[in-house]
């Protein structure tokens, strides 16, 4: 067992990490190629998420390829992209390969109550509702059900609360038509999806009691080392809880692998990586069409609209694979 709760006096928490924190070292590739782009077409414009340094995984060797200038750009949340323009472009497609080497650490959160714990600077904006993510009458009111049914108290006593809701009524189906928007009405009206839509819920609900939550977005690899196509995206959260600070919490991997649901509350695996955080995302520069609903695949503008012609492919290679075929 990686991890312990001890349930002790005055809402203190303790998790125990009996082994050190895992780590992961591999290079990632990322395509996109725009297509289809028609004729008389005044100007392009194309944006692609890059992964940012952050305490868990530390980003280096960024390489671009592509015959189009461009730029890297800060953005909001600590996100930043990669920006392309062009006008009146010549040729139908314009593909782009984003590289870069990545280490990834296992995130164990240590929960320890702390009176003396040093307080965000500010947690208000982690509090506001997202478009499909709304802190409604009714939100609220199944939120606070679920926190009430627990006799939840605390912000962590609360947030594991909804956490165990989320796991256990909640299944992961990518079938049928709605998954995958992370709007909180459908998550909880068909009970399935995929993480987009767990962490809707449980961002959702943290919100309505007052817990700050935030989302964030990248690529899962798998857990055997080695090399390969990744089909998608992944998702997961963190809501704050007072005197304690940011935990990371994977309410979907929770759900899939039920043997994992003690240490998802808590933890992040060092099989990912992360693209950016939040939901409702504005881009650098601006982008015309409404915001992202999350960024993590590129996006496109022709004239000003948005253009979804695309052909993207992931993959990774770890560097114990790269190190054997030398």
């Amino acid at each position: 067992m990686r991890n312990v709760f001890l349930l002790l006096p005055l809402s203190a928490y303790l998790l125990i990490a009996a082994e050190p924190a895992h780590q992961r070292d591999f290079t990632f590739e990322y395509n996109a190629t725009v297509k289809d782009i028609p004729a008389g077409t005044q100007k392009l414009e194309l944006w692609i998420p890059v992964p940012h340094d952050d305490p868990f995984q530390r980003i280096t060797d960024i390489k671009i390829e592509t015959l189009v200038p461009y730029q890297i750009l800060p953005g909001d949340q600590d996100n930043q992209m990669l920006h392309l323009e062009i006008n009146q472009p010549r040729e139908s497609s314009v593909p782009v390969t984003l590289t870069f080497h990545a280490v990834r650490l296992e995130r164990i959160q240590p929960i320890v109550f702390a009176k003396t714990a040093a307080p965000e600077d500010d947690l208000s904006r982690w509090l506001k509702p997202d478009r499909l993510v709304p802190i409604d009458g009714q939100i609220s009111t199944w939120a606070h059900e679920v926190v009430e049914a627990a006799h939840a108290a605390t912000d962590l006593e609360m947030a594991r609360a909804i956490y165990n809701h989320v796991v256990s009524t909640v299944k992961y189906d990518k079938t049928g038509k709605g998954w995958g928007r992370g709007d909180i009405y459908y998550a909880c009206d068909a009970r399935r999806g995929n993480c987009t839509d767990f962490h809707a819920i449980f961002i959702g609900y943290a919100r309505a009691v007052g817990i700050p939550a935030r989302f964030a977005i990248g690529f899962p690899l798998p857990a055997d080392r080695g090399a390969g196509k990744i089909g998608g995206y992944h998702c997961w959260a963190e809501f704050y809880a007072k005197g304690i600070g940011w935990i990371p919490v994977d309410a979907s991997e929770a759900a899939k692998n039920p043997a994992k649901r003690e240490y998802f509350f808590g933890a992040h695996d060092e099989n990912r990586v992360e693209f950016s955080k939040g939901r409702d995302v504005v881009l650098t520069p601006k982008q015309q069409g409404d915001p992202l609903n999350y960024f993590v695949y590129p996006y496109a503008e022709l004239d000003g609209k948005p253009y979804a012609s695309f052909e993207t492919s992931y993959s990774y290679r770890d560097s114990a694979a790269i190190a054997s075929v030398q």
